[in-house]
């Protein structure tokens, strides 16, 4: 018996040390927290210098977290600059998907791709000195100078912005215009939003700091274990 639990708690280190994820319990419930860092790394395989968030380890952690009785919440931080488009929306989309709770905070920045990610959540949060930085489409590699090459570029978009007006309360309008804002940014296309203007902008739900994420989450795992009460 007490080399399981050893070997458990392993397994709990090793998911800190490899995926900055942990799981805490109390009488509240047991939250699973994820974290969202540097570039969400896609197919291409980034520097060993890069933090990089590896989609192929979260993909199938996210669907044990889902199955599993053990664990009540998913709590998302992010600080993020972006990263692989298809990679972070699938991550993004597996996340809108859970029936479980969840509850993201963007901490430092949840830029480019990090925007999808932080809407994801039933719940969002940012503190007042995170950034997020809406943009348009980038692509890095050989590209064919082709009118193909860009009505590509152009349903990429469309996808991001139907997402998150989808599941944020900006609108469509507002979001297209902050993308492609052409004197917020040197030598850039796009627009930085600070904490205060993401909320107010309707991007993310409120501001606020790690205990009124972890407030919410548990507020919404006590309705959810009423619930489940309630149907028996």
């Amino acid at each position: 018996m007490h080399d399981k639990n050893a070997e458990m708690k392993k397994q709990e280190m090793d998911q800190v040390v490899e995926l900055g994820a942990d799981i805490t319990k109390s009488d509240k419930g047991n939250i699973y927290t994820l974290t969202i860092i540097g570039q969400v790394e896609g197919h291409q395989v980034l520097p060993e210098n890069c933090k990089t968030t590896k989609y192929e380890h979260v993909l199938p952690l996210l669907a044990g977290i889902e199955e599993s009785d053990d664990i009540d919440g998913l709590l998302l931080l992010l600080n993020t600059v972006g990263g692989d488009i298809e990679a972070g929306l699938a991550i993004a989309e597996m996340i809108a998907g859970m029936k479980k709770p969840t509850v993201s905070l963007v901490l430092g920045g949840g830029h480019s791709i990090g925007i999808p990610l932080a809407v994801c959540t039933k719940k969002s949060f940012i503190t007042p000195t995170a950034s997020m930085t809406v943009h348009p489409v980038r692509m890095t590699g050989l590209v064919v100078g082709a009118p193909q090459t860009f009505r590509y570029f152009q349903r990429i978009q469309e996808q991001i912005a139907d997402f998150v007006t989808t599941n944020s309360k900006i609108s469509r309008e507002d979001f297209e215009h902050y993308m492609m804002a052409t004197g917020e940014m040197a030598t850039d296309v796009g627009t930085i939003l600070y904490g205060k203007e993401a909320v107010s902008s309707g991007l993310i739900d409120k501001l606020g700091g790690l205990n009124d994420a972890l407030s919410a989450l548990h507020k919404m795992i006590g309705k959810t274990e009423k619930g489940k009460r309630s149907g028996n």
